[in-house]
């Protein structure tokens, strides 16, 4: 049974590490996420997000990797318990202060809400400590040690490959809900058909003896709690809640205006062909193939042309529209990149490097 227990453990760290390997842009998005200012404010850290994101993915994938193929066994346990304490930590945070609303655990493939993530970190912590108890005498002899090694060596590699094409190119397996197929003008039905219904939340004080009450909306009125005088409504303390989750999908995010205001996204979505450019950080935006890249695009003489960016100046001799930065960043994982849809339907997607190559 322990060793039942160990193989799951190391696999569930190999699938976490796995699927952030392959998208590691991706997951250092979120790590930006925890260095910004509201949340623990260390913006000197932003420009290493990617290097420090590549770091933890091959981290996690190597403990992995060796709690499953059993080297250095105790060793191992400990720093497996050591990153489960961190994690714990960071799930914790973001839950208890509600500032990341996802801590990319297992990238874009599997979405859990930061008190899963959390419970998900204590259960794995829990297993760890009891792995420890029980292989504390191991002596770590195996008459397999080189063939272990090599099949180590073997998917460290592969995993290595899966980052490295990963930051060069595109996922090599794509979890997003903007990969290649996907018809945004269906996300958009479904999302429409099964909407998220959400409720102003109030915390009601009692003048006299200084207790809270949190009512909803509706019990506000129909219980007539706005008629007692002694209840008065602590407005900094008003929040809007879902009470019923409908259909989840990015694509809610795709909302793309023009330079002067008005939503151009039904347009781009209807077109029969657009072409769309996109820049999540136009300061920072690689310009070495981007002249190049939008003669081609312009080339598509009857395809909708338009730049994305959070700047209504971004890019020349095209228009120019806006999208929330984040929003971008779903999308894209390249600066800048380009996305190709047809009638709405996502046809291809690449940086601007390998759209001037197909």
């Amino acid at each position: 049974m322990k060793n039942i227990l160990r193989i799951f453990v190391g696999l569930v760290f190999i699938a976490s590490g796995f699927v952030k390997a392959v998208d590691v842009v991706g997951f250092s998005f979120k790590m930006e996420e925890y260095f910004a200012a509201d949340v623990f404010n260390m913006p000197f850290l932003e420009k290493l997000a990617l290097p420090l994101s590549i770091f933890m993915v091959l981290l996690e994938l190597i403990l992995g990797l060796m709690l499953v193929l059993k080297i250095k066994l105790k060793w191992t346990l400990n720093l497996l318990i050591l990153l489960c304490i961190f994690f714990a930590f960071l799930t914790f945070y973001s839950a208890y202060f509600k500032v990341v609303t996802d801590c990319g655990c297992f990238g874009d493939a599997i979405k859990f809400t930061p008190w899963q993530s959390f419970g998900k970190d204590i259960v794995l912590l829990i297993a760890l400590f009891v792995l420890y108890f029980l292989f504390r005498k191991n002596d770590e002899k195996s008459s397999f040690e080189t063939l272990k090694w090599s099949i180590f060596s073997l998917l460290f590699l592969l995993f290595a490959f899966f980052i490295f094409y990963g930051i060069k190119h595109e996922p090599l397996i794509d979890f997003r809900d903007y990969k290649i197929g996907t018809d945004l003008k269906v996300e958009q039905a479904k999302i429409a058909a099964d909407p998220s219904e959400f409720k102003t939340f109030y915390t009601l004080k009692n003048k006299k003896t200084g207790e809270e009450l949190k009512v909803n909306q509706d019990d506000y009125i129909s219980k007539n709690y706005w008629q007692n005088p002694d209840l008065e409504i602590e407005s900094d303390k008003t929040k809007s809640e879902i009470v019923k989750q409908g259909y989840v999908s990015e694509i809610s995010k795709f909302k793309i205006e023009d330079e002067i205001g008005n939503n151009v996204t039904d347009e781009i979505l209807n077109a029969p062909k657009a072409i769309l450019i996109f820049s999540y950080k136009p300061a920072e935006m690689k310009t070495k193939y981007l002249e190049a890249a939008i003669a081609k695009m312009k080339s598509n003489k009857n395809a909708f042309i338009l730049g994305v960016s959070t700047s209504p100046n971004t890019f020349k001799n095209i228009k120019n529209g806006l999208m929330d930065g984040t929003a971008i960043k779903t999308i894209a994982r390249s600066n800048p990149f380009i996305l190709t849809l047809q009638n709405g339907k996502i046809t291809a997607k690449s940086s601007a490097e390998d759209y001037l190559k197909n």
